[in-house]
Order: structure tokens, then C-alpha cells, then sequence
């Protein structure tokens, strides 16, 4: 006799989940946001290169002309008997040197003017320093603005030079100064220490007359004398050159003092 197979009851509380099936791929959490991102990479390329395609069918349009395209500026002339140092170098000067040159003492009835009006700064270095290109790069560096020059001659022995150099400010316009006056009590320059400026305060200015005059075989005896004095931003350098061996101070303290009126 067969006996029956009887299957227990399982007990709910010993019930097990079933296992679940791990042959389905788990679905990737970030790819709808890669989807998302390459889709608007796209758009925007897309967008451009419809925006180029557009714009090259067009006609260019034209740009608004620049101020002073063809500046009016002077042409430089050949060197002739008619010419002079600006109209050489007609575009080394600024408009506001001439305002400068215009504060130089005008040449004497009477003397014979070689030159007087504004002069270029390496001009000016290569005829007052014995370095011309040292003597370039310190007026550089000291901030030169601009420069006037005015030469004469008296009667063939007494020669004049005026020199109106214009700092960017009064600091530097010192240093020049005081430059000057450190060489020239030097026996290489004066050789003794000068005195005040009549009416100028001493700070403000000196004068010189050589102790000894340069003479040489064949020539006459040169002496000469030197007049330094300032105004604000603006250094006076003023030469007096006697080819006799005679210097009158009272006619080199007046051109100083007549100077510094016209500044």
C-alpha cells in the first residue's frame, strides 16, 4: 500500500523571498543626462553653422571710417639754402614747442641770428654734450618735454646761446639744475664757485664766469660765462662767449634777468 506523500505546510514566518533574477542589465542612471547634454552640443553647432551659412550670402557691411585717417602733417623738404632744421625734419616737433619758443628773448638789433625757435631733443644733445648719446638718454630718463634754442653773434666777438628746456614736472627740472651747478665750479668747466642771479633767489639760479681764459697758438683768447636759472618746470641755460678774453657779468646778469621776464 502506497502511502501518501504529504508536503507540510511552510510557516508564513519561515516564507523566503524569491531570489531575484540577475541575468537583466541594470539600467544606467546617467545616460538620459549624456543623451540630454549631446543633444544640445548638436543644437548649438547646428545653430552656428546655419549663422554662417546665412551671413556669407549677405553683402559685408561696410565699417565707419576712423578719425584723422590721413593726418595733416607737412612734408619733409630736401636740404637747400632755403631750408631750415624743422622743414628737414618737419615732423619731429610738436605744436606745443612752439609755444616755448616763443617765450625766447628775440635777437638783438643789430646781431646776427643763426638760429632761434624749437629744437629736437637729440639736436640739442648732440651740440651741449661732450657723450651725445648719454646725454640723450639722461634727458630721457629726466622727462624732457621740449626744447628752444636762440643763437647770436654781436660785432663778430661776443656769441649768445639760450637754451629753454621744459621738464614734465618742476622735480626734474631741479635735478637738471642742480646738476649744472655741482660741474661747473670744477677747474674743467668755471673753476670757482659763481654767484647769485641779481633779483633771482640763490635756489633758483647761479652764473659763472671762467677764472681763466682758453687760449691757444694762432687764436684769440676765449672766456666765457654761463648763466643757469629756473621758473617752475622750465630750466634757462644761457652762454656767453667772448672772443677777446673778456666777459662783462653785468651784460650776462641782464640777458638772465630779462629771460626770466619773458617766462
Amino acid at each position: 500500500m502506497e502511502h501518501e506523500q504529504t508536503i507540510p505546510e511552510q510557516r508564513k514566518g519561515d516564507e523566503s523571498a524569491p531570489e531575484s533574477d540577475t541575468s537583466a542589465p541594470r539600467r544606467r542612471k546617467g545616460r538620459t543626462t549624456l543623451l540630454i547634454a549631446g543633444a544640445a552640443a548638436l543644437g548649438v553647432l547646428a545653430g552656428t553653422i546655419t549663422g554662417y551659412a546665412v551671413q556669407y550670402h549677405r553683402e559685408p557691411t561696410p565699417l565707419p571710417p576712423l578719425a584723422q585717417q590721413k593726418m595733416a602733417t607737412p612734408k619733409p623738404q630736401a636740404m637747400s639754402d632755403a631750408t631750415t632744421r624743422r622743414s628737414i625734419n618737419a615732423n619731429r616737433w610738436h605744436k606745443a614747442d612752439e609755444e616755448l619758443a616763443k617765450k625766447l628773448l628775440d635777437v638783438p638789433g643789430g646781431a646776427k641770428s643763426d638760429f632761434s625757435g624749437a629744437l629736437s631733443v637729440d639736436m640739442f644733445a648732440a651740440g651741449y654734450y661732450k657723450d651725445a648719446s648719454g646725454g640723450l638718454g639722461g634727458l630721457i630718463t629726466d622727462r624732457i618735454r621740449s626744447i628752444a634754442s636762440a643763437d647770436w653773434s654781436e660785432s663778430d666777438r661776443n656769441f649768445v646761446e639760450i637754451n629753454l628746456l621744459q621738464f614734465s614736472d618742476r622735480n626734474e627740472a631741479e635735478d637738471f639744475q642742480l646738476g649744472i651747478e655741482h660741474y661747473m665750479p670744477t677747474k674743467e668747466y668755471a673753476g670757482n664757485a659763481g654767484k647769485e642771479v641779481p633779483g633771482v633767489p640763490e635756489e633758483f639760479g647761479h652764473m659763472w664766469v671762467d677764472s681763466d681764459a682758453s687760449e691757444k697758438p694762432g687764436y684769440h683768447p676765449l672766456r666765457a660765462g654761463r648763466a643757469v636759472v629756473r621758473r617752475g618746470d622750465i630750466v634757462v641755460s644761457i652762454q656767453y662767449t667772448n672772443n677777446r678774453g673778456e666777459v662783462d657779468e653785468s651784460v650776462l646778469a641782464d640777458l638772465a634777468k630779462r629771460q626770466m621776464e619773458r617766462l
